[in-house]
């Protein structure tokens, strides 16, 4: 419409009509914007109930632990295991943790967060006050972290610093300096799904109290293997069933004894391992073997056997250590 007649086009409109009109073209924004916070709404809700669940869960299993569904605990750590905010039981684990060695500055590093709530350090940082880094590569994901920390936080939200970024051997240490984090911490959480074998070897700027990597269950528990390092790095490409990530458990305990750590248990889910330093751990934790803490991905299993996850890893590209 050419500007002479969109003029002519005003000039027959009563100008009492322009507010109603600009209202009502705005109608769809405002619709997007309503249905948005909706949205986010019911989503803190189902996270509320969530929350709710696991807690009322926790004080039923302490008060009637006869009743309860237990996976065999291996180590003094699953029997400690619960969930609120974490995937599985690491909350649990890790407040016991830290209930036997203490802490000191209570700040943590963890990556490869998603969203930022079911994480390893979130019970840690909205509960008990921890300060620290959370990194996540996806965008979407890195917003969503953002927003919910915000929430969650609110005028405190500066305890937790979110960055967005792929990380990388060659670019971790430069990340952690860049962001304020050197020296000791008492928490590093790593869950990658990919490099996390060689993102823990290659970092030396910071040195974690205690360490929490997730290892690849399908791999069993003898052989020291992980991926052949690659910076960008997608499991699902690899491999259809995404079994082709990170490193076994045997890996990552030889790596561990290289850094001074000690192995001192699994989530009974088999996906979390969890690592104390020695000069920490002393005889407050009980270092275990390999076949002592492992235990088998609980979600793999569901649809395949460990011998036929072993048959699917054994043919890709992995690499002794």
């Amino acid at each position: 419409m050419s500007n002479p007649f969109k003029s002519f086009v005003k000039t027959l409109i009563p100008r009492s009509w322009n507010t109603e009109i600009q209202e009502y073209l705005s109608l769809p924004g405002q619709l997007a914007k309503t249905k948005q916070k909706l949205n986010e709404t019911i989503r803190l809700l189902e996270e509320s109930e969530r929350r709710v669940k696991n807690l009322s869960t926790l004080i039923l299993s302490e008060k009637y632990p006869e009743l309860q569904e237990r996976r065999s605990p291996k180590t003094d750590l699953n029997s400690r295991e619960f969930k609120l905010y974490s995937q599985y039981g690491e909350d649990g684990i890790l407040l016991y943790i830290f209930s036997k060695i203490g802490t000191t500055n209570r700040r943590f590093v963890e990556f490869g967060i998603q969203d930022g709530r079911e994480c390893n350090s979130a019970n840690l940082s909205l509960n008990f006050g921890w300060e620290g880094l959370l990194m996540e590569a996806d965008e979407d994901f890195f917003n969503a972290a953002k927003r919910y920390y915000q929430k969650m936080l609110g005028q405190q939200a500066d305890r937790v610093k979110i960055d967005r970024c792929l990380v990388t051997a060659e670019n971790i240490n430069e990340k952690l300096v860049e962001n304020g984090i050197e020296g000791e911490i008492d928490l590093l959480s790593i869950d990658i799904d990919s490099n996390d074998y060689w993102v823990w070897k290659a970092i030396s700027v910071i040195s974690p109290r205690v360490v929490v990597v997730e290892y690849n269950a399908s791999l069993g528990d003898e052989a020291a293997l992980t991926v052949k390092y690659e910076p960008v790095f997608d499991r699902f490409e690899k491999h259809p069933t995404g079994f082709y990530h990170g490193a076994s458990l045997a890996a990552f305990t030889k790596l561990a004894k290289v850094k001074g750590y000690r192995l001192v248990g699994c989530d009974s889910y088999g996906v979390n391992a969890f690592f104390a330093r020695e000069d920490v751990a002393a005889d407050k934790l009980a270092e275990v073997t390999v076949k002592e803490a492992y235990y088998p991905s609980y979600i793999r299993v569901q649809r395949y056997s460990q011998q036929e996850q072993w048959e699917v890893v054994k043919s890709l590209d992995f690499e002794g250590v």
